[in-house]
């Protein structure tokens, strides 16, 4: 079977992207549409979880999500973050970002090189402080896993939640493949799509958890990335194509 339509539930790339590559090489047509979307909590929900933000001298942020949220919970509460505050960001580029709301220069802010458990040694080198880690609706094994190991004081905060975006303006089945990155995409297929049958369409996902649901929503998986040879989509794309079109 040759590809000649993929979807991806991502928002569309900017011009230099390796997909479009992919596109002009191959002769497919690759659409994007993020199958999910974030929505904030409100300041009253955050409450019902009994959450003072006052009481916390850390804070542990996984997302540029997490970050805009957390401020913007704040600035609803009319809470001051002191500049007293210690940042422990899972990477560079989070703790960066962190400059759309704070200035950076003088601010107690540490980050880790890529994974949450990366973290670790951060939370040995300041073991006192009493850490929120602001998150969504749902949470990796992996992120409390690695907080028990820390062994430090931590409360977790969901200040925003990943929901399904409504696609009832397009057909899952016009499109030869299908490619999701999260277990919430596999979610949104089968809340949009109810009737959906796979039959010849090709799955790709990317993850081993977004391997899990789509399995365990009965779906045949095509491609997988990452993989030793392929770390990113686009390259195992590309090289699943290559492989079928020949």
């Amino acid at each position: 079977m040759r590809i000649k339509s993929i979807l991806v539930s991502q928002p569309a790339p900017s011009e230099s992207s390796p997909y479009l590559d992919i596109a002009k090489k191959e002769k497919i047509k690759i659409d994007f549409r993020p199958f999910i979307h974030v929505e904030g909590v409100d300041n009253k929900e955050l409450r019902t979880q009994k959450i003072d933000l006052t009481q916390f001298t850390g804070i542990i942020f996984t997302s540029k999500n997490a970050i805009d949220h957390y401020f913007r919970l704040a600035e609803e509460l009319r809470f001051a973050v002191p500049d007293t505050m210690r940042y422990i960001c899972q990477s560079e580029a989070i703790a960066n970002y962190l400059q759309k709301h704070i200035v950076y220069r003088k601010r107690k802010i540490s980050f880790g090189e890529k994974n949450f458990s990366d973290l670790l040694p951060l939370f040995k080198k300041f073991p006192t402080e009493k850490y929120l880690l602001p998150s969504s609706d749902v949470l990796s094994p992996d992120i409390v896993k690695t907080m028990e190991t820390a062994n430090v004081d931590w409360t977790r905060a969901i200040m925003y939640r990943t929901v399904c975006s409504d696609l009832t303006d397009i057909n899952a089945k016009d499109y030869d493949m299908l490619i999701f990155f999260s277990p919430q995409g596999i979610k949104s297929l089968q809340q949009n799509f109810p009737d959906f049958k796979q039959e010849e369409t090709k799955i790709g996902v990317f993850g081993n958890t977004t391997l899990a649901a789509a399995e365990e929503a009965g779906l045949k998986v095509d491609l997988m990335a990452p993989t030793k040879e392929t770390p990113s989509m686009t390259m195992a794309l590309e090289k699943y194509i290559k492989a079928l079109h020949k």
